[in-house]
């Protein structure tokens, strides 16, 4: 396929995944990170004694900082990367613990809210820049310039059993829900057809899952995983700009991401 057929092909598809990050980098804000929704049903496996919360400052202690994840880029979210709670819409109210984890909302009981965004650096190994691609010379220099995965990174700390119950209720939401939903976040909606659960492991419950979004007929996956240690919550969310544009690229969990958190934590 020539280049800008790629080209054409890979950012009409990967529009629903853009549109995605840009109000996925968002949620509630440190000082009113907490949903009223309650938590929904569901099983975790509590600790015996109820997690005291950590402090907004003992949590930003515990947050990703540069160079905690190797080869990336780690800043904090920012104002504009927020989104209230009640400005997500779900057609399906089962399904909002999924969607406030896509977006980055704390749930009930949450004391403080840390977010981060985590990029992958571009490799500098003597490909093709992303300029050379957009001049059409390769679709290969198109592909290896948008293998880079993004990854929104939100840590929640709650009091007692508000943590497992969080993490419980997410959980069980993604079985009610993995047929898919739509989500709705500033008029636009989002349309997930199905999630898939993986494998991970880390703190003391993790969980995560391939979701796939759909536009205008075009699929596009990207990747959720939540973490639980003790009253801390994480959530990350995370794409890859050529695996939404329909190339053939290794998109994985963001599994480093997810380690380096997890041992700060610990």
């Amino acid at each position: 396929m020539r280049a800008t057929a790629v080209r054409r092909t890979a950012l009409a598809a990967s529009a629903a995944a853009l549109a995605l990050l840009a109000t996925a980098c968002s949620g509630s804000s440190d000082a009113d990170g907490k949903d009223e929704k309650g938590a929904a049903n569901g099983s975790s496996s509590a600790p015996k004694t109820p997690a005291k919360a950590l402090t907004a400052a003992e949590l930003e202690n515990a947050t990703l900082a540069q160079g905690d994840v190797e080869g990336t880029k780690v800043t904090k979210a920012g104002p504009a990367d927020e989104v209230p709670a009640d400005g997500i819409k779900v057609d399906k109210e089962a399904c909002l613990p999924v969607a406030h984890a896509m977006f980055g909302v704390a749930q009930k009981g949450a004391v403080a809210t840390t977010k981060r965004k985590v990029i992958d650096e571009p490799k500098t190994d003597g490909e093709k820049s992303l300029e050379d691609a957009a001049k059409g010379e390769g679709a290969d220099a198109f592909k290896d310039a948008f293998n880079l995965t993004s990854t929104f990174v939100a840590l929640s700390s709650y009091e007692g059993a508000a943590g497992p119950d969080a993490f419980a209720a997410l959980k069980k939401a993604a079985a009610d829900c993995a047929g898919g939903f739509t989500a709705t976040v500033a008029g636009t909606p989002t349309k997930v057809v199905s999630m898939t659960e993986e494998k991970i492991t880390g703190g003391d419950e993790a969980l995560a899952w391939t979701v796939t979004s759909e536009s205008d007929g075009a699929t596009a996956p990207v990747k959720l995983v939540a973490l639980r240690k003790g009253g801390s919550v994480a959530t990350f969310f995370a794409f890859n700009l050529a695996a939404a544009g329909g190339e053939d690229v290794t998109f994985e969990l963001p599994t480093a991401v997810v380690a380096a958190q997890d041992k700060k934590l610990a």
